[in-house]
């Protein structure tokens, strides 16, 4: 029998991506939460009512700095948080304008390329997401994608 929903955290994030400035290649913005000392995408707890995108887009805009435009949904995380079953729903989000101001929450963030950011991310779970970030870009925008 699963576990009843009123008990699952709910939370939303995006693997959000931008062209270099630089090299016009692909790049991944990864957030640093102090309180943790890990590395991990622009995430977190759904508000009462709140939907799971418009929380996810909330999230990044507080955790890096950024607007993003949201494309495909990614698959949804799921996993053990202090002894509580977690939900986390991800999309594909492109950068626009921002500035990246540090908090208690998120000291630091990082664009790198996909194979870097895989390698960078604290948690295993959190690496599935490149892949699928990229076969959703050749997919949806076709964009010639690099892995590196």
């Amino acid at each position: 029998m699963g576990t009843p929903t009123t008990l699952v955290v709910h939370a939303a994030g995006c693997v959000l991506w931008r062209r270099s400035p630089v090299t016009g290649d692909i790049e991944l913005c990864l957030v640093h939460r102090p309180k943790y000392d890990d590395w991990s995408w622009p995430k977190g707890k759904l508000k009462r009512g709140e939907d799971p995108l418009a929380a996810a887009l909330r999230e990044v805009a507080e955790e890096t700095g950024h607007t993003a435009v949201p494309s495909a949904e990614l698959p949804t995380v799921r996993y053990l948080a202090k002894g509580r079953p977690k939900q986390v729903r991800y999309w594909a989000a492109e950068a626009l304008s921002g500035t990246f101001t540090p908090t208690s929450e998120v000291d630091r963030i990082l664009w790198l390329p996909p194979d870097r950011a895989r390698a960078h991310l604290t948690e295993p779970r959190d690496a599935a997401l490149v892949p699928a970030l990229l076969a959703t870009l050749h997919e949806i925008r076709d964009t010639p994608v690099s892995s590196t």
